[in-house]
């Protein structure tokens, strides 16, 4: 709002004694038309077993690609786009969605309970019997123990560097 005065008498042009002076301000209507950029937790690929097990599960995704009986064309401006296809879908099945920056001294093996934690607690949220959530809880604290105790250790590795 601008400006606003009240009038003493009902004799101005408004049958209201308030005038105000207002400016509407629209909010910007943010179409998407591609789709945002998949970021993928490259933090995973410092422990040596999920950098094997990314390298060798990238190139049998690419071996139709070198594959010289392959009918297709070979030209790589043909390829891009199934190339490209095939990297994000290597990423999404080894790699996990970069959801925000971790610290740099939580280990690998850190991150993958947390995951644990997360899938389990999924599942409690998931069961409908009352026994099948308890067993499920049960489940959970304990892998919520060992996460924590996994952080502390980890803490106190960085905080003794």
């Amino acid at each position: 709002m601008e400006d606003m005065r009240t009038k003493r008498r009902a004799d101005i042009t408004s049958d209201h004694l308030l005038v105000a002076k207002i400016q509407l301000k629209f909010k910007k209507h943010w179409t998407t038309d591609h789709a945002a950029p998949q970021t993928f937790d490259s933090a995973f690929l410092r422990d040596t077993d999920k950098l094997n097990e990314f390298k060798i599960v990238l190139i049998n995704g690419f071996q139709t690609f070198r594959d010289p009986l392959n009918g297709e064309g070979t030209a790589m401006e043909s390829n891009k786009k199934e190339m490209k296809e095939a990297i994000t879908s290597i990423c999404r099945e080894v790699l996990c969605h970069k959801k925000h920056n971790h610290k740099e001294w939580i280990t690998v093996d850190t991150l993958e309970k947390i995951q644990e934690r997360r899938n389990r607690k999924e599942a409690i949220n998931t069961k409908r019997i009352r026994a099948e959530k308890a067993k499920a809880q049960a489940g959970y604290t304990e892998v919520k123990k060992q996460m924590k105790r996994s952080i502390r250790a980890d803490k106190r590795k960085n905080v003794k560097r």
